[in-house]
């Protein structure tokens, strides 16, 4: 029986996609929780435990997810797919979270340039949670969706590069240089965020691939 006979089986393995949709839809909701915190002029306590709580939400899900690939058989992708895509979608909360607690470590406040590649990774998580809503009907759908997150992942990357360019052209003296040392590791963070994205696009455009 090929790969994509597995999910004509039933729904017993289907868990393992559901377990990706749900969290991806957690980290999706800390993005906008993100991007909420960002549009506000002061980043205060509340937001890094408001994150950190996604974060465990999301981790939970991931625990389960894990503890499922070792007493399943078969799943419905390779269960090696199904661990790398996780893992990658766990780091763009974690990068959420460490985004949020830098901001206020460093004193940080969002900039243009944050906010839209926020709301951007935002766009590619969306696009990746679709996929998985449609990898197991229209796979090459959902592979749609993984090229559509892997460009959004390119803006990402073209606006941090402006982004830093335009730090380096503000910086004149040393008290500038200093802050924006800072703010060009706020924008790391941002940027590595949107890289993991863009591995699972990867992972899952393989995916997509092997069932058809």
């Amino acid at each position: 029986m090929g790969i994509s006979g597995v999910f004509k089986r039933g729904k017993r393995e289907d868990k393992f996609v559901g377990m990706l949709i749900e969290q991806t839809q957690i980290t999706v909701e800390g993005l906008k929780l993100l991007e909420k915190w960002l549009g506000k002029t002061e980043l205060k306590e509340k937001a890094i435990d408001q994150m950190r709580s996604k974060e465990i939400e999301a981790d939970e899900v991931r625990r389960i997810l894990i503890d499922e690939l070792h007493n399943t058989f078969i799943t419905p992708l390779d269960r090696e797919d199904i661990f790398m895509i996780s893992l990658y979608i766990d780091d763009i909360l974690d990068y959420c979270y460490s985004t949020v607690e830098e901001m206020q470590l460093l004193g940080i406040e969002a900039d243009e340039y944050l906010m839209k590649m926020v709301t951007l990774t935002r766009e590619a998580t969306e696009e990746l949670e679709m996929a998985f809503h449609t990898i197991s009907s229209n796979p090459r759908v959902a592979g749609e969706h993984a090229r559509r997150a892997k460009k959004i992942e390119n803006e990402v990357e073209h606006l941090y590069r402006v982004a830093i360019g335009d730090l380096f052209v503000k910086a004149k003296d040393f008290e500038p240089l200093m802050i924006m040392l800072r703010r060009r590791e706020v924008y790391r963070h941002v940027s590595n965020m949107a890289d993991q994205a863009d591995k699972a696009a990867d992972i899952l455009g393989m995916v997509v691939m092997k069932l058809t």
